[in-house]
């Protein structure tokens, strides 16, 4: 396991909010190496007991449970380094200082990766080492086909290999959980198919607001921060043909099988909405989206957004399927839900057979089978408590990035399939900046929702 981590962002709030919480996990659990060290980088002004007691506050923040005798011995073993990812010659002295391996964590925006890749590969970087970048990576199709290149001339055949796409939904227990219904169910793998299945929803629904994340958030909006990255990861660990051992490649087939959304059916095929003033699901009220500090209402950022998609092969023909995110919603709901085609002798069934697999509020899994009389509490539905989670998602992130593991890392290959689907939305929305749908804060979301078929059916 790799012991040097030099973090780019550390006084950013993924850094405080999910890496220091997880790196103090675990140590808790004995899963960090005795000499771990971690040099924190960023534009401040600081030396390393203001970045100690930043990295202190921050634990006390989001990691109340962590001993004490474990915060002091990780925040010992922080240093900080003032300093530019665009500065090479300063990166390369930094990355010589010590020999072996080492994780080059990027916590920075995505605008910012060529000059990272660029730095990191100016000092070089010893075998088995980890070029980190997180999501998304790149900001559309054609600067992730720019990134990958960047990274074949930077570090040759050994770009892919080195670089770790961050997407921590893989790193949840709960999409293990998918992943092993997947792989070792021999009920569900009878069924999984279109011929058995009628239509497949993603949802990624969220109560809360910007909390924080305006600048960002308003430049990114749903379609890019969520849709693009954890919701079609989970469409691809469910629709994928499993080839153990070979994850990367089935999820970047399925994706591949995804035609991309025709830009004269987007009013069929999507909807942006954006949130107004009311109130959460927490009793908070919050003002328009418009309105908020740090957002351009010119741009048109939608803070909802669905898609209708099809996937074009064997085993998923015909099958709908709805992806669908947003803030400021009733209820929050981030889930994978499966609904089964009833009997053939069932004209128009009450309900369909439906399988939904929380992946994060809420977490349990069930299976609703239609019986008699719904109405009056009939039919069988069977629930399974959620998976205990022996450590958080950027918990098992970190562990195999230090490992020297790529199970949860996403491949070039699949970030450039899944711009490659949304790429035609987002450059239609940002070009004709069209006003999106209002909806209530802490209600359901905009009336007017995508109603075509993927397959262009039925619109």
């Amino acid at each position: 396991m790799m012991s040097r981590m030099i973090l780019f962002g550390a006084t950013g709030d993924l850094a405080g909010r999910f890496l220091f919480p997880a790196l103090a996990a675990l140590k808790a659990r004995g899963d960090l190496p005795h000499d771990f060290s971690l040099i924190g980088c960023a534009s401040s002004d600081w030396n390393d007991t203001r970045f100690r007691r930043h990295a202190a506050h921050r634990l006390g923040e989001h990691a109340e449970e962590v001993e004490t005798e474990i915060r002091d011995w990780l925040l010992d073993t922080l240093s900080y380094r003032r300093m530019d990812i665009k500065d090479a010659p300063a990166v390369a002295d930094l990355v010589r200082e010590d020999e072996g391996p080492f994780v080059a964590y990027i916590a920075l925006p995505a605008s910012l990766f060529p000059d990272a890749i660029r730095s990191f590969g100016t000092a070089g970087m010893p075998p088995g080492s980890r070029l980190v970048l997180e999501k998304p990576f790149g900001e559309d199709l054609a600067s992730a086909r720019a990134l990958n290149a960047l990274l074949s001339e930077e570090f040759g055949a050994d770009g892919e290999k080195l670089a770790y796409r961050v997407d921590h939904v893989l790193g949840m227990t709960t999409v293990a959980n998918l992943m092993a219904l997947r792989s070792g169910n021999r009920l569900f793998d009878q069924l999984w198919n279109g011929r058995d299945i009628a239509e497949i929803e993603i949802l990624w629904e969220e109560t809360l607001a910007l909390e924080g994340r305006d600048g960002f958030f308003d430049q990114t909006g749903t379609l890019r921060d969520v849709i693009q990255n954890h919701v079609l990861q989970l469409l691809a660990l469910t629709g994928m043909e499993w080839r153990e051992g070979d994850l990367a490649t089935s999820k970047r087939d399925l994706l591949a099988a995804i035609p991309e959304i025709s830009v004269d059916r987007l009013d069929t095929l999507t909807c942006k909405g954006r949130y107004i003033g009311g109130w959460l699901a927490d009793g908070r009220y919050v003002g328009d989206y418009e309105n908020e500090k740090g957002v351009d209402p010119d741009r048109g950022t939608e803070t909802f957004a669905e898609v209708l998609l099809s996937i074009k092969n064997d085993r998923w023909q015909g099958v709908p399927v709805r992806l669908r995110a947003g803030k400021a919603l009733a209820a929050r709901r981030k889930a994978v839900i499966v609904r089964f085609r009833p009997p053939e002798h069932e004209t128009a069934p009450a309900r369909m057979d439906e399988l939904s697999i929380g992946i994060d509020g809420p977490r349990t899994t069930e299976l609703r089978l239609a019986g008699n009389d719904e109405e009056d509490g009939g039919g069988l539905v069977f629930q399974a408590p959620p998976p205990t989670a022996e450590r958080a998602a950027y918990g098992n992130v970190l562990a195999d990035i230090l490992s020297g593991g790529s199970k949860l890392s996403v491949s070039g290959g699949e970030a450039e399939e899944a711009w490659r689907i949304l790429d035609p939305v987002l450059r239609s929305w940002r070009e004709d900046r069209a006003r999106p749908e209002d909806y209530r804060a802490g209600s359901k979301g905009p009336e007017r929702l995508p109603f075509g078929t993927a397959d262009g059916e039925g619109d």
